[in-house]
């Protein structure tokens, strides 16, 4: 199980930069400067993304992480819960940082959602990483709330 986590978690952080700077380039080729471009800008952000989630199960079979299809929806279910707690937290001028932080982000959606659909992991376990998933939005609000106001 850790082996297939941890190629999961590699091939997640990999990605992660790779969406890091794809969409930083994109950006940046887009040069939005006011609301009117923010639809194309947004639109091309969607369009990347679905492209590295569908690399991604491709990826992630030809590693030995299977189903790929099923542990890439997953990740991607994970990534949006870590992108709304991820709101609630302080952020830094850094492009590196930016980058560190795309990777490791994403190698937790990987190893998260390469535990979650693995073959021997007891239902509790699946459960129980669910739920935590889950709980993390509620939290992610309260601190945002408190650092925020209302």
């Amino acid at each position: 199980m850790r082996g297939r986590m941890g190629r999961a978690a590699a091939v997640y952080a990999a990605l992660g930069v790779l969406w890091w700077a794809t969409v930083r380039l994109a950006w940046a080729g887009i040069g939005c400067e006011d609301w009117g471009c923010l639809a194309p800008a947004v639109g091309v952000v969607v369009v990347i993304s679905l492209a590295l989630v569908i690399g991604s199960a491709y990826v992630l079979e030809r590693v030995d992480v299977r189903p790929g299809r099923r542990v890439a929806l997953v990740a991607t279910g994970v990534l949006v819960v870590f992108r709304l707690v991820g709101e609630a937290l302080p952020s830094w001028t850094s492009s590196f940082a930016h980058a560190v932080t795309a990777g490791a982000v994403f190698a937790g959606a990987g190893a998260v959602a390469a535990f979650s659909t693995g073959p021997g992991v007891a239902r509790r376990w699946k459960v129980v990483t669910a739920l935590g998933m889950i709980a993390l939005i509620p939290a992610a609000l309260i601190v945002s709330w408190a650092r925020f106001g209302v």
